[in-house]
């Protein structure tokens, strides 16, 4: 093999070719996962846990372009909503609110469709996003690992993952986040793989010209800019979104040097640094933040918006104009309120816990007795119980030391991006230990708790060049993992849903007391 020849099969790998059975696995569970989510969607008509916020001001962002205070408590508001009573907003001034505008469109986007007294509208944006995800998942397994076969397995354990499944079910911003940055990891992944081609096409120049010092710069990469999108949409939704564009922004430009330096560029951090560097700077942290300040058009445009007028009696820089001043006095409330919510919740937990699913979220409860809302014996519940699927988050939480392992001692590039994913997700939330948080928001990182699983899964299985008996016996375990994925899920059915089940058949499913 000449010199040309190997630096371009250090640069690409392996890839096999995208045929349609890559696509067909994905998109069979991405349907069978979105029926799942889209029946009976609009049950209970009722507003479930912080539904109360976000789907009226879903409707309020239609209305007024910004969320507008509801006359009331929410205990006194919510009923008249959903019987269909939306004269329930106060029109003099905006509602101060923690978190940006985008989540609240994607969902007032059903509502726009449905009507914004149907609970089907309420959730329909949340369960097509959630169902889109399902096939994404598996497109980026596929191109992680070079099989179709995992691919697969990633939107199987997607489907059936009851997190993701409630998320899907329910009008929250979370899960709206997960899938923005979804987004961004696969468009980073893509301009990955197209920069190691075009870098693979000049190898043959790399190594007789100046190139062998510095690396070139490899034109334009449009899939960076739509990352960017993505990340400002993400943190358009929530302010955590910001953390997925600091880990994917370094996680790209890393890949560069680790590019380069496969390609034989002397000079491969400092090229990376350097000629990457500030392109990929504007390509993705500007990108996200012209999105950003876009995302919040409706308050720019309205003169009813929380602190919308409030540079008008504080003066201040004549060079900085004062809509912005006064978006950023609003944020400055906002983060303030963020850092110092400390009121105690039944259900706060604690983040080292939430791989393990140490303390669920329950999103709703209700406790019918005989005769109401079909209860047959004396005592019911009526549940939705964001609880994952515990053969998921148990693998991937041990998944990680297995992921640090590849990723420090073997090099497998694909674990450090795993980590890296998971990381931006879960570990800003330890900084916050002082504050009430809830194991809910770890839907923001699921998609990477399921691609750690099947790294593991894929470590089971072997290389699809192993002797049959060892590819046998991986196949064998991991069909056997499957199926009682499949089967806790389907256990579980009952408390994802909202059904009317006896409380003792309830009260088997939680089993441990910090699940009640």
């Amino acid at each position: 093999m000449t010199r040309t020849e190997e630096l371009r099969a250090r640069l690409l790998g392996f890839r096999p070719t995208d045929r349609l059975i890559g696509w067909l696995g994905p998109l069979l569970f991405a349907v069978l996962g979105g029926l799942m989510r889209f029946w009976a969607l609009d049950r209970p008509h009722q507003l479930v846990f912080d539904e109360t916020y976000y789907v009226k001001q879903g409707v309020s962002m239609l209305e007024y372009g910004v969320e507008m205070r509801w006359a009331g408590e929410g205990k006194v508001v919510d009923p008249l909503f959903t019987h269909g009573n939306l004269n329930v907003f106060i029109t003099d001034n905006g509602d101060m609110v923690v978190h940006p505008p985008v989540g609240k469109w994607v969902i007032a986007f059903g509502e726009w469709i449905f009507g914004a007294t149907s609970s089907w509208g309420w959730r329909f944006s949340v369960a097509t996003l959630g169902t889109l995800s399902i096939l994404i998942i598996g497109r980026i397994a596929r191109r992680l690992f070079s099989s179709s076969l995992l691919g697969t397995l990633a939107s199987f354990l997607t489907a059936f993952e009851g997190h993701h499944f409630v998320h899907s079910r329910t009008g929250l911003l979370d899960i709206i986040l997960m899938f923005f940055a979804l987004c961004a990891f696969g468009c980073i992944l893509i301009d990955r793989d197209q920069m190691r081609r075009r870098l693979a096409d000049h190898v043959g120049r790399l190594s007789r010209h100046t190139y062998e010092t510095w690396g070139p710069v490899l034109g334009f990469r449009p899939w960076r800019w739509v990352a960017g999108l993505f990340l400002g949409l993400a943190a358009g939704t929530k302010w955590s979104g910001l953390f997925f564009l600091i880990a994917f922004g370094l996680m790209s430009v890393l890949w560069d040097m680790g590019a380069y330096r496969a390609a034989g560029v002397r000079r491969w951090v400092s090229s990376a640094l350097v000629v990457q560097g500030p392109i990929a700077f504007v390509a993705m942290v500007g990108t996200a933040l012209v999105t950003y300040v876009a995302s919040w058009t409706g308050w720019f445009l309205s003169d009813h918006g929380y602190k919308r007028h409030w540079a008008d009696t504080h003066p201040g820089p004549d060079w900085i104009p004062g809509a912005l001043r006064s978006l950023w006095s609003y944020h400055t409330e906002a983060y303030h309120f963020h850092q110092t919510l400390t009121s105690p919740h039944d259900y706060m937990s604690n983040p080292w816990g939430w791989t393990v699913m140490s303390r669920p979220t329950s999103f709703f409860y209700e406790g019918p007795k005989l005769g109401q809302d079909g209860c047959t014996v004396a005592e019911c519940s009526k549940a939705i119980t964001s609880l994952g699927t515990i053969t998921i988050w148990w693998l991937a939480t041990a998944g990680i030391v297995i992921c640090l392992y590849q990723w420090i001692l073997r090099r497998d590039w694909r674990a450090g991006a795993l980590l890296g994913a998971l990381a931006a997700g879960w570990l800003p939330w330890f900084n916050l230990q002082h504050r009430t948080i809830f194991q809910f928001y770890s839907i923001a990182f699921q998609p990477y708790v399921v691609l750690i699983a099947v790294y593991v899964l894929a470590l089971i299985l072997g290389p699809a060049t192993a002797p049959w008996p060892r590819r046998r016996r991986g196949l064998i375990i991991v069909g056997i993992y499957c199926l009682a994925t499949l089967a806790l899920f389907a256990f579980y059915w009952p408390i994802y849903t909202a059904q009317v089940v006896p409380y003792n058949f309830w009260r088997m499913h939680m089993w441990f007391p910090s699940w009640v």
